[in-house]
């Protein structure tokens, strides 16, 4: 920005200098005026005593003639050179209230009709932000500098749905269509933002749009994952596995959540399998966990009260996403919280599917549950142990 504001005013001298030098020259051309002025005056009173002396006989006729002659000769003579009168001039006032003028108009244009903000934001977009609230903060700032930019818009939900606000998410990416057009992957990302926003549930407006979005595009991957999820609920476990088997052939190999999405299909399978002419099976307590978190305290002066704290249950042999989770601050330490099915992150993959689980407390202050500074776990236990866990953030997090 600094260098923004040095170019700016270089210019401006410069302007300036366009409207101070011919002042500076129009003095030399008034200075020239005055002395041809003078000669005149000077020439005229020579020859009104001319007149006078001839009129008192003091002349004759021919010694007038070769008096008017020599005092025009001297008049030639002083006046050689000198440039031709000016017509008109401005004066001193204009020009210089001009050069006033001038940079305070184009400042206050610019600040008004000029993209300073913009510059700004450039700036600053090209640090990387240190938590995903800030990230947020720029995204919110950009949409509001270029509010008919759909692919601010776009991003701005995405991070809205990564902070787990989807009913905001909604609106930005409502927006989004209406700028951008229909297209596939915006109608697939406001259907899921909808269906979250909604508590989880299906309605006809969700269904036209996972219509349309896969009516245009068949490989669209939100509306399939959300279909699918839609179906599980439902209890149509063969319409959630065709609607997954499309997702899973569009995901490369190596990918992290392939492993999440096969474990659904396996669920959906299994559900299928046990339908009519099978035994039911036993009823067992659904899995649930209590957990209380602390922080040690050799840890108090290293962390934040804003510092986020992620509580949640992982598979102890499975995929590394979390099956349960909280988020919570740690001003809020010490914490009790509850660990079950309602805080899936994925309906295809919840606490009740892996017998074995580990628990995660994590501080990070860029607010990233995949990474912070510093992390307490316990060992292996049953997704359904009785009981408070006791868990402590004690090491740092490698």
């Amino acid at each position: 920005m600094t260098e923004f504001w040095l170019g700016a005013g270089l210019l401006l001298l410069a302007a300036l200098g366009f409207l101070l030098i011919p002042i500076l020259r129009g003095r030399g051309r008034q200075q020239e005026q005055d002395r041809t002025a003078l000669n005149v005056a000077l020439y005229q009173e020579r020859v009104a005593e001319l007149s006078a002396q001839q009129a008192a006989g003091v002349l004759d006729a021919e010694q007038l003639a070769s008096g008017r002659d020599e005092a025009a000769r001297e008049l030639l003579a002083d006046t050689e050179g000198a440039g031709e009168p000016r017509q008109a001039h401005l004066g001193r006032a204009v020009p210089l209230l001009a050069a006033l003028l001038v940079p305070v108009m184009a400042v206050g244009l610019y600040l008004h009709f000029g993209a300073a903000d913009k510059v700004e934001l450039t700036r600053e977009f090209a640090q990387a932000p240190k938590t995903m609230d800030e990230m947020t903060s720029r995204l919110e700032r950009a949409v509001q500098a270029q509010p008919d930019s759909a692919e601010g818009l776009y991003f701005l939900g995405r991070a809205y749905m990564a902070d787990q606000r989807p009913a905001d998410a909604a609106k930005i990416f409502e927006r989004a269509v209406a700028l951008a057009g229909r297209q596939p992957e915006l109608l697939g990302q406001w259907a899921q933002a909808l269906y979250f926003a909604a508590d989880k549930q299906w309605s006809a407006q969700l269904q036209e749009l996972t219509d349309e979005a896969l009516k245009a595009d068949p490989k669209e991957v939100t509306s399939l994952g959300l279909r699918g999820i839609a179906a599980f609920e439902g209890e149509r476990y063969q319409e959630a596995i065709d609607y997954w088997q499309r997702l899973l052939a569009q995901l490369p190999e190596g990918d992290a959540s392939r492993a999440a999405l096969q474990g659904g299909i396996d669920r959906a399978a299994d559900k299928l399998s046990g339908a009519p002419g099978k035994a039911a099976a036993p009823a067992v307590s659904p899995a649930r966990l209590q957990v209380r978190v602390e922080l040690a305290t050799a840890l108090q002066g290293k962390v934040q009260p804003s510092d986020t704290v992620f509580i949640f249950a992982r598979a102890k042999s499975g995929p590394p996403m979390p099956l349960a989770a909280k988020r919570v601050t740690v001003g809020q330490l010490p914490i009790e919280v509850e660990l079950s099915d309602a805080d899936a992150m994925v309906a295809q993959m919840k606490l009740s599917d892996f017998a074995e689980v580990q628990l995660v407390a994590r501080v990070s202050r860029a607010g990233q549950p995949t990474k912070g500074e510093w992390i307490g776990q316990s060992a292996p236990m049953s997704n359904r142990t009785p009981g408070t866990q006791h868990l402590t953030i004690d090491s740092p997090d490698q």
